[in-house]
């Protein structure tokens, strides 16, 4: 039964108490990234070349596995706010079959096929940087396992609604890093090797602690663990319950997991535009996106917090996607106006910061000062966003994000004779598009209401929870 609507502080409040753990998680990662370039830097621009293309692999990898930690954390989330504990045990199950489809794939695979994927990411070549990045790739693709158990139980943590675990374990792995890469890079003398195997220590490090709180949790009731039965007559339907737990992770994780890929593949277009103007202006461009990315992740920490809280809500059975997607958006607006001031204001010291110069520095510079009002329009609709995603809305925004990324590549196509300044145009135009689209989806929300998770009762005498997404 619906309770009484909540004031709007209690959501901002609540959105940010949520949103600020995972920032720090996120920031802790970026970080370690280029800290971890650093020391590679003193092995020369082949190591550079064979870590910088790997780790682009590693990210594209990680919208595979968003389908499990993703759809696992909102099927948690709703679960629990409705109180169904089989509900939650068949969210967490759904999770880890995913993650036991995809690792084999991913690790197996990707070691196997090492080199010829060193060749395809660096482009061909029979050079020192293929059989450096070959020999990374021979330790961080076996390795992805673990990253991906990792998102895995980030997922569940969050749905449970504990961001702070995940965000002290992020801290762990990635402190670990950075204390090990050169011991393993430098004083070990392993190189590029040593990078992937500090990687994968911090990570199972951290791993291993985040099984210890989550089977902690379980224990506590948060996450009830199903019962051992051993008659070998139920295996076949305990198989088909397991793949009923899968496909209801990927219906809800897969469109998430697009939307990702479709903005880190719109991204990674928009940079072939850019080396149409200049090699300087790409310089330019990689560096202050990279400084932008400490703006975009606050953003995405403010889009996981209002899913979480949409979902746990409906669970409820207390419809408030309008009151929590108008906080959502206060918030991230807020976080991007203030991101857009400091870039106006210090666009040239940011890039003296990240190591610019000459034109490469003035290039930047221009460009973070042109960026105001996107990044202001890329926070309203990413934190709008989570509204979407903890509601069953992911398939729609994921369209809306694909349109997106098409129009921002042909304003960018056409308007690349301003230089940055008109790539931003370009950016900036196809986020208004796409705010003007996801804000009529959303006002139609009070309009519409979202479907509840079905419970149903399986032959075996457990109980499983259907689950579908809301009407938008």
């Amino acid at each position: 039964m619906a309770g009484a609507a909540s004031p709007p502080m209690d959501h901002r409040r609540r959105l940010v108490a949520l949103a600020y753990p995972v920032y720090f998680e996120l920031l802790a990662g970026v970080l370690a990234g280029i800290i971890n370039m650093v020391w590679v830097a003193r092995l020369g621009g082949a190591a550079v070349a064979a870590v910088a293309v790997a780790t682009n692999v590693e990210n594209l990898l990680l919208g595979v596995i968003l389908m499990a930690g993703s759809g696992t954390t909102v099927l948690v989330a709703r679960a629990r706010g409705a109180r169904d504990h089989a509900g939650i045990r068949s969210a967490v199950r759904g999770g880890w079959a995913l993650w036991a489809l995809i690792t084999p794939v991913v690790a197996v695979g990707g070691y196997v096929c090492r080199e010829p994927l060193a060749r395809l990411v660096l482009g061909g070549g029979d050079g020192n940087a293929l059989a450096l990045t070959t020999g990374y790739f021979a330790i961080a693709l076996p390795g992805m396992a673990i990253y991906f158990a990792t998102h895995v139980v980030d997922g569940i943590l969050k749905g449970a609604g504990d961001t702070r675990t995940p965000m002290r374990l992020s801290l762990l792995a990635n402190g670990l890093i950075l204390v090990l890469d050169p011991l393993f890079i430098l004083g070990l003398g392993l190189g590029v090797r040593g990078a992937a195997i500090a990687t994968v220590i911090g990570r199972t490090t951290a791993l291993i602690c985040g099984l210890v709180a989550l089977r902690r949790r379980m224990r506590g009731g948060s996450c009830d663990q199903p019962q051992a039965g051993r008659d070998r007559r139920t295996v076949l339907r305990r198989v088909r319950r397991l793949v009923g737990d899968a496909r209801a992770t990927v219906a809800t994780g897969l469109p998430m997991s697009a939307d990702f890929v479709l903005r880190m593949t719109g991204a990674l277009a928009l940079t072939a535009v850019v080396a149409r103007i200049g090699v300087g202006e790409v310089a330019a461009y990689g560096i202050a996106t990279k400084a932008m990315y400490l703006a975009t992740m606050a953003f995405y920490s403010v889009r996981q917090a209002a899913a979480l809280h949409t979902a746990h809500l409906l669970g409820t059975g207390r419809d408030e996607r309008r009151a929590v997607g108008r906080q959502a958006v206060f918030v991230a607006g807020a976080l991007g106006i203030g991101a857009a001031l400091l870039l106006l204001a210090a666009g040239p010291w940011i890039m003296r910061a990240f190591g610019a110069e000459g034109a490469v520095a003035d290039a930047g510079a221009l460009y973070l000062r042109c960026l105001g009002p996107y990044l202001v329009l890329l926070a309203c609709f990413i934190a709008l966003g989570g509204v979407f995603e903890g509601s069953g809305g992911s398939p729609a925004l994921a369209r809306i994000t694909g349109c997106g990324v098409v129009v921002q590549l042909g304003l960018a196509h056409a308007l690349v004779g301003l230089g940055l300044p008109g790539v931003c145009l370009a950016m900036a135009v196809s986020m208004a598009v796409q705010c003007a689209a996801v804000g009529r989806l959303y006002r139609r929300a009070g309009r519409t209401a979202p479907e509840r998770p079905v419970r149903r009762e399986t032959r075996s005498g457990g109980a499983g929870v259907s689950r579908r997404g809301g009407a938008w």
